[in-house]
C-alpha cells in the first residue's frame, strides 16, 4: 500500500463539492485523514476565492490508475474540461505526493505537484502529515511551512469541515 497525500479544492460551491469529493474519498479507500480547509484568491485566473484541503490515504492502485479515478470523481461532479486549464471548477483532485515517488504521465500527472509551492496546498499537507517529507529535497511538510512567507498567499481558515 502506498501512502498518498491529495490536495483539493473548489470554487464553485465549494460546501457542496469538497464534502462529496470527502465522502467519496471515503467510500473507496476507507480511513483517510482530513486537513483543515483554508480559502484563497484564485491563482493563475480571476475568479472567486478557492477553498482547499489536503486528505492523506492508503491505496494498492497505482499512480495512473489513481489519477483516473480521481478525474473520472472530478467529472461525476460537474468538472468542465472544454474550459481553460486555469478557470473556476467544482472539484480540482490533485495526487500531491505518493509515497517518495518521483514520475510525471499522462493526464497531467505530476508528483510531487509544483503547486506545493503555493500556501494553498502547502499548509494542508503539513497539517495532516508534518512530518512526511519532500521526495526530492528531503525537508519535512512542517519545515516546507514554517519557511513560507505566509504573508505572500493569505489563507483563512474555514469554520466549516467534511
Amino acid at each position: 500500500m502506498a501512502r498518498v497525500y491529495l490536495s483539493l479544492g473548489s470554487n464553485v460551491e465549494p460546501r457542496r463539492y469538497l464534502p462529496a469529493a470527502v465522502d467519496a474519498l471515503r467510500a473507496r479507500f476507507g480511513n483517510i485523514v482530513v486537513s483543515p480547509a483554508y480559502r484563497s484568491r484564485a491563482v493563475g485566473f480571476e475568479g472567486a476565492d478557492f477553498v482547499n484541503l489536503a486528505v492523506g490515504l492508503d491505496t494498492d492502485l497505482a499512480p495512473g490508475v489513481l489519477n483516473d479515478w480521481l478525474h473520472a470523481l472530478e467529472d461525476r461532479h460537474g468538472r468542465r474540461r472544454d474550459l481553460p486549464r486555469y478557470a473556476d471548477r467544482t472539484l480540482d483532485l490533485d495526487i500531491v505526493f505518493y509515497d517518495d515517488l518521483v514520475t510525471e504521465g499522462p493526464g497531467h500527472l505530476q508528483i510531487p505537484r509544483r503547486e506545493l509551492q503555493h500556501a494553498f496546498v502547502l499548509k494542508p499537507i503539513a497539517d495532516i502529515a508534518p512530518e512526511f517529507r519532500h521526495p526530492l529535497s528531503g525537508l519535512s511538510m512542517a519545515t516546507l511551512w514554517a519557511a513560507f512567507p505566509a504573508e505572500r498567499e493569505p489563507l483563512q481558515a474555514e469554520s466549516w469541515q467534511t
